[in-house]
Parts: C-alpha cells; sequence; structure tokens
C-alpha cells in the first residue's frame, strides 16, 4: 500500500530510523492476530521470506505516509502506525476479491487461453467501479492497481474508488496470457495505488471437467490456499500432488501416488487401502460431492501443517478446484 502524489509518481523509504525488522513481534506484541494470521495465509513472498517482504512494504512504502507519522498520535506507542498501516493494507485486499471476479466472467488462470485487456477491464471495473491498472510482462497478466483517493487519514479515513493516474496498463490489447500458479512467468500481484496494496494472488482452475493428470486446488475466502497432496489432506507449503483424473459414467474419479482418492468416514483419503474410488462431478468450477461444492477442515491450513478434507461442517468451508497440468 503506497500513497502517490497524484500524479502516479510516488515516494519511497522516507524513514530509516523507522526501517523496522520485527514486523511479527510487532502485530504480535499489540494482539493483532486475525491481521498476522490472514498475511501468513495470503500474503506471501514470492521466494518464501515473507518477513522481509513485509518489512520492504512497510519500510518502502509505510514510512512516507503522512498520517502514520508518529506525530499524528495523541497517545503514541512506539510502532503502533506500523498495525495500523497492515490492518488498513489487509482490509483493503480483503474488499477486492480479483480472482473471483475474474472466474466469475470466465476469465481463469490456463496454459493455452489467452483473453483481451478489454474482457479483464471489463470484468475488474464492472464490480469496483473505476478502471483498474492491468500489467502485464511478456504479455502475461501479472499486476492489477486498484486506486482511490482517501478522505482523512489511513487510520480512520474514507477510501473511495478513483480513476487511476499516472502510467496506464502495460498489457497489450490482445493475446494476454492468465497462467497457472507455477508456470512459467511467475504469479499474478494484486495492488492499490493511492493506496497500493502487493500481495501474492490466487491462481488455478479448469473449466472443463477433470480429465487426466492435474492438480486439485483448494479456495478458502474465495481465494486460492494451497492444494491437495497424495495422501488426500489439504496442504499450502510444498508442491502439489499431481492427481489423475478419470472420467466415469457418471462424473470422475481421482487417484495420486498413494492410490485411488474416496470419501472415507466424512474424510477424503488417497491411499492403497481404498478398493473403490469415489465418483465426483464437477459444476462450475467446483469439484462436486453428492450435490455440495462445499468441504470442510478443522482450520485454514498453514505452513507445514496439514488439513484432513471433511464432507461434514467444520470450522472452515472451502472448495475444490481442478487444475489441469
Amino acid at each position: 500500500m503506497d500513497f502517490d502524489r497524484c500524479d502516479g509518481t510516488y515516494d519511497s523509504t522516507c524513514d530509516s530510523k523507522r526501517q523496522y525488522t520485527n514486523i511479527t513481534q510487532i502485530l504480535q506484541g499489540f494482539g493483532d492476530t486475525a491481521t498476522l494470521s490472514y498475511m501468513q495465509t495470503y500474503w506471501k513472498d514470492y521466494s518464501g521470506d515473507d518477513e522481509s517482504f513485509s518489512e520492504h512494504e512497510w519500510g518502502k512504502h509505510g514510512t512516507c505516509i503522512s498520517t502514520l507519522a508518529t506525530s499524528c498520535y495523541t497517545s503514541y506507542q512506539p510502532t503502533q502506525e506500523v498495525v495500523d498501516f497492515f490492518d488498513k493494507t489487509v482490509s483493503l485486499f480483503k474488499s477486492l476479491p480479483s480472482y473471483k471476479w475474474l472466474s466469475d466472467a470466465g476469465i481463469i488462470p490456463s496454459t493455452t487461453a489467452t483473453y483481451t485487456l478489454s474482457q479483464i477491464q471489463s470484468a475488474l471495473q464492472g464490480q469496483f467501479g473505476f478502471p483498474v491498472t492491468i500489467n502485464c510482462k511478456n504479455s502475461e497478466f501479472n499486476e492489477l492497481w486498484y486506486h482511490y483517493e482517501v478522505q482523512g487519514s489511513v487510520q480512520s479515513g474514507t477510501f473511495k474508488a478513483a480513476t487511476p493516474v499516472g502510467s496506464g496498463s502495460t498489457c497489450p490489447s490482445s493475446g494476454i496470457k492468465y497462467l497457472p500458479k507455477g508456470s512459467s512467468g511467475g504469479s499474478t500481484t494484486t495492488t492499490t495505488s493511492a493506496t497500493r496494496t502487493t500481495t501474492t494472488a490466487p491462481t488455478s482452475t479448469s473449466t472443463g471437467s477433470p480429465s487426466g493428470k492435474g492438480y486439485v486446488i483448494v479456495i478458502s475466502g474465495g481465494s486460492q490456499t494451497g492444494c491437495i497432496v497424495s495422501a488426500g489432506t489439504w496442504y499450502t507449503s510444498g508442491t502439489c500432488a499431481t492427481i489423475t483424473a478419470t472420467t466415469s459414467d457418471s462424473g470422475f474419479t481421482l487417484s495420486s501416488s498413494k492410490g485411488k482418492c474416496a470419501i472415507v468416514s466424512n474424510a477424503l483419503t488417497c491411499s492403497s487401502s481404498v478398493t473403490t474410488a469415489t465418483v465426483f462431478t464437477y459444476t462450475g468450477g467446483n469439484i462436486v460431492y453428492g450435490s455440495s461444492k462445499d468441504f470442510y477442515a478443522d482450520a485454514v491450513a498453514a505452513g507445514s501443517t496439514q488439513q484432513t478434507v471433511y464432507t461434514t461442517s467444520k470450522a472452515t468451508t472451502i472448495q475444490l478446484t481442478w487444475q489441469q497440468q
């Protein structure tokens, strides 16, 4: 999240004395576990160093926001401006489900399909209300900038969607690739300018009924959050398992290197002990069991902790979608 000069340019790294290097500890110290947990799940560094990424965003952009200056606080507590910065950043990100907006318009990651700039702009502007800056690298869609005019402070002001200023979109008018995560070209980022938030965006899915080799991607809170690994559990670190989808008369079955996949005691299990694979269907980009597209877990998978995927109600609701290999 950064604030510009209303012409597309912006200051950066404005206060060397506040180049904090302990963002996680600061958030924990203020009891802001909700924001920290969300960041640890969704705000991921492309090279795996999440703490360094957070430090960079604060040091480069947060220190330049005038209303986060320590002199603006009447009863200042050291580093509280960091909490305000990340709270607002996460709040804005949650209000911009770009992946869902694109998916609802039929724009989904693919290694073969291409899209026009007008298609992407129409899908996003129709939801946001104003044009969005859409950026590409080598014709590969990789970044979005949402623009706001802010009335008041970051902490309590009103963020009003606005027309972009500065440089325009860098994508060509047609032939734009929207690649799945892990494909050549890297991941897509969502940014907001006037407030500009940079975060790894979710990617995945295919619209056709699963067949052949691919990945089962987990969608949580409208965003891609890891995938299914070979045992049938949900994992957010490491490599997605290659899953084989086989067409059957009424849908399709799944199998992994561990064996066939089935719903056993209300839980997704892939194992050599499974003799009969469960038949799933595919509707609206979601894997469906019975008549429901919803699956469940006790909590959001994070770090090295895997979560069992259930078909009965639990604390966390997720959906499963297919990404062709």
